[in-house]
């Protein structure tokens, strides 16, 4: 029988990494208590797939998170509760900086009050900006270039802070593109609005887009397309886990680079995709958006030397196969 763990709260855990996250952690043993306010998160993912306790409530109550804290005896949290969307924390930064940057405050305030001190946080490669050497480590100079980005270093800077004052230990992951689905098809990637490529091709090969579009094909790359690495949400949701139990073991707070560690081209991914699905998926191209890189590759030997953590699932075929069944099954 499997020994029933300490209880964890995953703020945002009906969101895509998130709720991969909670299924990770139930299947570790751990109990889990979500925290979500449904903006982008959804509910059947929480309440019918993984069936766990749902509180519907916002970071930034200060009164719902004590009362979480009190009701539940809380070891650590797993905090997924920002916005992502680059597009637009660009036109309405105000909102980023108020959910990203002052909800986390109000979050680590309650933690420190509660006396719990162990904290995961998903980061972004966002932060470091125009890569200056490939694969990028995790002290490759930081460059936010938009207000996502730019609340996430903030994020990472207040919790060295809470260290050094409170000794509340963190673990922070950088990571690079989140991509795939549970590979049983028990949860997927769903945005609105959708803005992440892969999905955005299967949207198109299931008829619900009339074609993506390449923003560039200049680039100084081997097909002239951006190459980002893209790494299996699964493979997330493991790394997290790690990153708790390296808390609960007593570890202290570090900084983890997530990625496969190679790059695969928009056009890969397009051909890769046709290669899945049997269909065809018509492209666009269009010129280079302002501010992309043409490559985005990382570094995880760090995470391998310290949490043994390693890509499960670095194909990216695989990767492409999971999110199709997914999104099969989402949009039929």
């Amino acid at each position: 029988m499997l020994q029933v763990k300490p209880t964890i709260l995953v703020t945002g855990g009906a969101g895509y990494i998130g709720s991969h996250t909670v299924l990770a952690l139930q299947k570790a043993g751990y109990e889990v208590i979500v925290l979500d306010n449904l903006v982008h998160g959804h509910r059947e993912f929480v309440e019918d797939i993984l069936q766990v306790e749902l509180v519907v409530g916002d970071i930034g109550d200060r009164p719902t998170l004590d009362k979480i804290f009190a009701t539940y005896t809380i070891a650590a949290v797993a905090h997924f509760a920002a916005y992502i969307a680059v597009g637009e924390s660009v036109d309405n930064p105000a909102k980023y900086y108020r959910n990203n940057i002052t909800g986390t405050l109000t979050l680590l305030e309650a933690m420190v009050a509660a006396n719990v001190k162990k904290l995961v946080f998903p980061s972004t490669c966002a932060i470091y900006g125009m890569p200056k050497q490939v694969p990028m480590t995790e002290d490759h100079p930081q460059n936010p270039l938009n207000p996502y980005a730019t609340s996430k270093s903030v994020m990472e800077r207040m919790l060295a802070d809470f260290d050094r004052a409170y000794n509340l230990r963190s673990i922070i992951f950088r990571f690079f593109n989140a991509a795939g689905a549970n590979p049983d098809g028990l949860l997927g990637e769903d945005h609105h609005p959708e803005t992440h490529l892969i999905p955005l091709v299967l949207l198109t090969a299931l008829g619900k887009r009339d074609s993506i579009a390449i923003l560039g094909t200049d680039y100084a790359t081997p097909d002239g397309t951006c190459l980002r690495d893209y790494i299996h949400v699964a493979d997330l949701a493991h790394a997290h886990i790690l990153g708790i139990e390296y808390l609960l073991q007593g570890g202290k707070s570090e900084i983890f680079n997530l990625g496969n560690g190679n790059g695969f081209s928009v056009r890969q991914v397009i051909e890769t995709a046709q290669q899945v699905t049997q269909k065809p998926i018509k492209t666009l191209e269009c010129d280079r958006r302002p501010g992309d890189a043409p490559i985005l590759v990382g570094s995880s030997e760090k995470a391998r030397a310290i949490l043994g953590w390693s890509a499960q699932y670095p194909d990216l075929k695989k990767i492409i196969t999971d999110a199709w069944q997914w999104h099969q099954h989402r949009h039929r």
